[in-house]
């Protein structure tokens, strides 16, 4: 089995998990990239990095969530580095209450957190394997503040927030388990988000959009800080202080 490590970032097909496969890829860790719709971007990122493997899993599906990890192993032998970055919302104002039926809950909770909580157990045992693991939870500003593209999109990542302590607590020395969580970050997903998208660059301290790389540099900050666990670091430019 080989020495060099490897990583699994569900949810990697485009945008932030994109930009941390790369990353990740550039130091030297072979790279599992997932998607659960996105097949054709996630196979090309794949081909674009030295030694990566595409597999297509939909995290919310226990038996997927564990069938990936499974053959991230199987392709590669071990797995030391989780990125738990899939995720998905809808864009409901929170005074509209109606909109945020249970369906949208079940949708959301679905893979912010459960389908967290299926990979991440999941993958422990081959984690623990190395003596060293490491898991990167992302969530969101949202999850600290009465913020975000929807309550219940804001709810689950504070949920995944109290998770990543609770699973830092739980899981050392062997495993540590951080997150980040982004502020408003220039993707795909917040291209419809006009108003923020225009106020954040008047407000954060360092005056503009966050993007996908900046939030990479910061995972990889924290899959090699070897002291650190049960941390939420932002990665808002400042806009917590305002």
């Amino acid at each position: 089995m080989s020495e060099q490590p490897v990583a699994l970032v569900t949810g990697s097909s485009t945008g932030i998990g994109a930009a941390v496969a790369r990353r990740l890829a550039e130091t030297g860790h072979r790279v599992v990239v997932n998607s659960a719709r996105s097949v054709e971007a996630g196979e090309e990122l794949a081909k674009s990095l030295p030694d990566a493997h595409y597999v297509r899993a939909d995290i919310a599906d226990e038996q997927q969530a564990r069938a990936l990890v499974e053959e991230a192993v199987a392709h590669y032998g071990r797995l030391d580095v989780l990125v738990n970055n899939a995720g998905t919302t809808r864009i409901i104002p929170h005074d509209d209450l109606a909109a945020a039926t249970p369906e949208v809950w079940r949708e959301i909770l679905d893979v912010n957190l459960i389908g967290t909580w299926q990979v991440t157990v999941a993958a422990v045992p081959h984690l623990r394997a190395t003596g060293a693991g490491s898991v990167v939870n992302i969530t969101s500003i949202a999850g600290s503040r009465p913020a975000g593209s929807s309550i219940p999109y804001a709810v689950s990542k504070a949920g995944l927030e109290h998770l990543t302590r609770l699973l830092a607590a739980t899981l050392g020395p062997e495993v540590r388990v951080n997150a980040v969580a982004p502020g408003l970050i220039d993707t795909e997903w917040t291209s419809a988000l006009t108003v923020p998208r225009e106020q954040v660059p008047l407000i954060a301290p360092l005056r503009r959009l966050g993007t996908a790389e900046d939030v990479a540099a910061t995972v990889l900050g924290l899959v090699g800080a070897p002291y650190t666990t049960g941390t939420v670091l932002l990665a808002d430019g400042g806009v917590h202080l305002r």
